[in-house]
């Protein structure tokens, strides 16, 4: 089949100044502050698009896909390499580009289709379907400055999709308008794919990329790391990426210490919070505490199944809470409890020694205790835990709010809140 994009060899850099003079004075004066960083964006990207094929192009910012749709389009050239492109090339990067704010609605889809190449018989012909997809009936006569942002992006996506191309780019646009419009604008877009039209889709939704292609290529610091199957890739991608937020994230919390400070006294404060002292910044964070205080939650630790501290856990993993405790005053027939919140507040799982049936504790000295998930079905998020001792059905000797988090990634598909297990059948 006949290729109708051909990337051979291709390079793109830029220059990033430091301090560079706008004016002649500033140019002359700062002459030797002029001096620029050059950053390479892509390095030697070979690919080929065959006629009608749809594919994504996926990788974390700054990675260079829009970059590869601008040179595409021939907005900037490239460095080293060649591009071939053949055929009427219609571009969803910046929608609205070339609208102007004094012209209506109706002139600018004359000025707009333009720049695709079409020219005023053509766009006549079109005229009917452009202002009927944007759905701005009437407004369709007044300058595009009294428009919302979601009328004017309308207009500009109407326009774009609507030149009947040979190659269609698409950059991060599918979410134009309200639910209703943006499903018409998939819509469109699978009956231009089933028209033949030649597809390449930026987007950082692996799912929106799997419903309109059959390939994808993913870009990672300017080089093409893999190319192939959507679901393999999208596999691959999302594999390395949380591999990365794990690290980056378990980076943040070891710089941090999770201790609560206790006072050193031997009296029971009646103190409806308490604080923790980040000795990196030395501030302090108030937290919800109440109780009446004769033994406190001094610390709350995140465990991995070595007993190593740890923050970041994937679906599965083994997370261990531990708690420790300073007594006050000695106590008998205590019980430790727990409950776990999503990040917006909604209450996931709780549960104490006491509903357990678990034998109580008497709280005599300082002391440690845990509790152990050996296998956490928790979905992808930022969790919060609550922590308590208490006796009785209803005496509460420390409560504490929020007194540590959790977060759960995941190469999961499924969405909500818990993973369950289940199997289809026929």
């Amino acid at each position: 089949m006949e290729n109708v994009i051909e990337v051979k060899d291709v390079s793109k850099r830029f220059k990033v100044y430091a301090d560079k003079g706008v004016t002649i004075k500033e140019k002359i004066l700062s002459r030797s502050r002029n001096k620029y960083e050059e950053h390479t964006v892509l390095d030697d990207i070979s690919f080929s698009v065959q006629k009608g094929e749809s594919i994504g192009l996926i990788g974390h910012n700054g990675c260079g896909k829009s970059t590869l749709l601008k040179l595409l389009t021939r907005i900037m050239y490239p460095d080293e390499g060649s591009i071939k492109v053949k055929g009427r090339v219609s571009s969803l990067l910046e929608l609205g580009a070339g609208f102007h704010p004094d012209m209506s609605g109706l002139e600018n889809i004359y000025i707009n289709a333009s720049i695709f190449g079409l020219g005023k018989k053509e766009i006549d012909n079109r005229l009917k379907d452009i202002i009927e997809f944007s759905e701005l009936g009437s407004y369709i006569d007044n300058p595009v400055r009294t428009y919302s942002s979601g009328m004017y992006m309308r207009l500009a996506f109407s326009v774009a999709i609507n030149v009947n191309a040979d190659i269609l780019l698409v950059d991060e646009i599918l979410a134009v308008g309200d639910v209703n419009f943006q499903t018409k604008c998939y819509n469109k877009l699978m009956d231009i794919k089933r028209q033949g039209t030649t597809i390449v889709l930026v987007s950082h939704s692996t799912e929106q990329i799997e419903r309109v292609c059959e390939r994808s290529i993913w870009i990672h610091d300017g080089k093409i790391r893999m190319d192939g199957k959507p679901r393999k890739v999208h596999n691959e991608y999302l594999k390395f990426m949380n591999d990365i937020r794990m690290g980056e994230v378990q980076e943040q919390i070891e710089e941090q210490t999770e201790n609560i400070e206790v006072p050193e006294t031997s009296e029971i404060e009646e103190k409806e919070s308490f604080e923790i002292i980040t000795p990196k910044k030395n501030e302090k964070s108030k937290y919800d505490r109440r109780g009446t205080g004769e033994s406190r939650i001094e610390a709350v630790e995140t465990l991995n199944k070595n007993g190593k501290k740890q923050k970041v856990f994937s679906l599965s993993d083994s997370i261990e809470f531990k708690m420790k405790y300073k007594c006050f005053k000695p106590y008998k027939g205590a019980y430790f409890g727990l409950s776990i919140f999503k990040d917006n507040g909604m209450l996931c799982y709780g549960t104490n020694m006491s509903v357990e049936d678990m034998e109580l504790v008497d709280l005599m000295e300082d002391g440690a205790i845990s509790i152990e998930f050996s296998n956490v079905q928790l979905m992808q998020g930022k969790y919060l835990v609550d922590v308590c001792i208490a006796h009785g059905a209803d005496e509460m000797i420390d409560y504490v709010e929020s007194a540590c988090e959790f977060e759960i990634v995941q190469i999961c598909r499924e969405v909500g809140t818990f993973k369950m297990e289940h199997n289809w059948k026929k």
